[in-house]
């Protein structure tokens, strides 16, 4: 029997549906940047991709998380470096991190951790070297570009191609959100990043923190030093870090105000903080087994993140001795050589699924290095955390956890045995630790529009608009003395003084006219008397 055929309205309709939505989709490139950022933001990806957009990907033939899985386009460029060359300067890196924490700028630039740094700067360079590429990305009439901004490489394509850009970031280094957003960041309550302050600064943390704010503007060109040269040659014209920042359309940032502390906000800066999290999937039936054995004490989840694959020998044996002393049962991810005095209650794993052991209600506590995937995945889940920050926006991530009393912070340079057992026994015996943050918890969840899909809503709004020019503040159109006001200043203080000025020399002359004349005919009565 054939299938009846649908009445001519109602085809119609269908047709209009299925044209306007084929309509709607736009073309998209993305330039990702490796290693753990690229975990949330490939979340953005794969739901544009879902939702029918044709996207294409430009990665370097090198990396430790990209790689041409996507169900679109994905291009490659060829880079100058291995994949050797890659992991030695991630293990100096965070052999400089084990030994010193850095909290001044300088001090990163004169430590070989620089060194990866450079290589990533580098790699925009051999992007533009792929002419074919360079060629085929022009002729594509893409709609927007989606970028991290980490290595610049992304602010430089699309400055390159002049297209509306769309940044995906925790944050960016230095002063540049700032700058680029034109938003203002008071010194007297905004903390700046890596210092580890809270909002409620003490005196000499104000003072701390102007100085900071002072030293960046003076140390962060250096930083960015290769990555701007590299930008230079490519669109053959000087630039400065705020050519590059200050043409963004939207800023994705990956935090929200139940981490952050409130702050003043511009209004293309859209929050996705908790993009990453995610229903929990059901066990293996390896973890489940591990959790199953641990009784009624349950479990503690430990990882320092996909950055960190070793530990120095005294400080994971530390480690280690503090775990064996706590009844739970600790999953500890970590691929370095395993410890000596590892106890039966510490299982070493190359891999876990963190958010899925997070969501588990026999999940007691979680140490992390508090990178914001890993912080936000316990806020999503309820667990409270001892949080050893290493470096980048860890300490800050640490102290604003702890100071909603989320869990404890602990210098993993200078800590004791003691001390990390000490923080595992008063996170997960004291209650307030877990009532806090569940209210943490709470608060994140309770929102309109899931992380997620928010991001994906402006990605598509600036493709489908070119761009957010009506988001854009005059700011970026005064110069320097304007935005501060100081010809306004300067015009009423020259008023003020003329008018004083004006006012006195009036009152003179009114005074020599009246007092004057007087005293020049008492003189004059006077001489007549002699």
């Amino acid at each position: 029997m054939a299938p009846a055929a649908l009445p001519g309205p109602l085809a119609l309709c269908v047709c209009l549906l299925l044209t306007s939505g084929l309509a709607e989709a736009g073309k998209l490139l993305v330039v990702p940047v490796d290693g753990s950022h690229w975990f949330s933001m490939r979340s953005v990806v794969e739901k544009l991709i879902h939702k029918g957009h044709e996207l294409v990907v430009v990665i370097p033939d090198v990396s430790w998380q990209l790689g041409p899985t996507l169900n679109c386009t994905v291009k490659t460029y060829k880079t100058s470096h291995t994949l050797e060359d890659l992991n030695h300067h991630l293990m100096d890196f965070n052999k400089v991190h084990w030994k010193t924490r850095i909290q001044r700028l300088s001090s990163l630039l004169q430590n070989s951790s620089m060194g990866l740094f450079d290589l990533f700067f580098s790699r925009c360079r051999n992007l533009f070297n792929d002419k074919k590429l360079v060629e085929y990305l022009k002729e594509s009439s893409f709609d927007a570009v989606f970028l991290d901004p980490f290595d610049l490489c992304g602010l430089i394509v699309a400055k390159y191609f002049s297209l509306p850009s769309v940044v995906f970031s925790r944050g960016i280094f230095c002063h540049y959100l700032e700058e680029g957003a034109q938003c203002p960041a008071p010194l007297s309550y905004v903390p700046r990043m890596i210092l580890g302050f809270s909002d409620a600064m003490t005196f000499k943390e104000r003072v701390q923190n102007h100085i900071f704010h002072l030293g960046a503007h003076l140390v962060c060109p250096h930083f960015l030093k290769t990555g701007l040269e590299v930008a230079s040659e490519i669109l053959q014209t000087p630039v400065t870090a705020y050519d590059l920042f200050g043409h963004t359309s939207i800023w994705l940032l990956r935090t929200d105000f139940v981490l952050d502390y409130p702050r003043p906000v511009m209004p293309n800066m859209i929050f996705v903080g908790g993009i990453n999290c995610k229903q929990g999937n059901p066990l293996s039936e390896e973890f489940e087994a591990y959790i199953k054995a641990s009784g009624e004490h349950g479990i503690v989840v430990f990882s320092l993140g996909s950055m960190v694959s070793e530990i120095p020998e005294k400080k994971a044996m530390d480690i280690a001795d503090a775990l064996g002393k706590i009844p739970q049962t600790v999953l500890w991810r970590y691929t370095g050589t395993r410890p000596s005095n590892l106890a039966n209650n510490t299982i070493l794993v190359k891999w876990l699924p963190q958010n899925d052991l997070l969501g588990h209600p026999k999940t007691r506590a979680f140490i992390t290095h508090s990178g914001s995937h890993g912080i936000y995945e316990g806020i999503c889940n309820g667990v409270p955390m001892v949080m050893m920050p290493l470096f980048g926006d860890q300490m800050d991530n640490a102290k604003r956890m702890e100071t909603r009393g989320a869990g404890v912070t602990l210098n993993v340079l200078e800590m004791t045995s003691a001390d990390l057992e000490n923080a595992l026994k008063t996170v997960i015996n004291d209650k307030s630790y877990k009532e806090n943050i569940m209210r943490l918890s709470s608060l994140h969840k309770d929102r309109p529009v899931e992380p997620l899909d928010l991001a994906v809503f402006w990605v598509e709004f600036v493709m489908r608009h070119k761009g957010a020019p009506h988001l854009r503040p005059a700011a970026h159109d005064l110069t320097w003395y304007q935005y501060h006001s100081l010809d306004v200043i300067g015009f009423l203080l020259a008023v003020v003084v003329t008018a004083a000025f004006v006012t006195f020399k009036c009152c003179a002359c009114g005074f020599r006219k009246c007092f004057g004349k007087q005293g020049h005919v008492k003189k004059a009565h006077k001489s007549k008397a002699q």
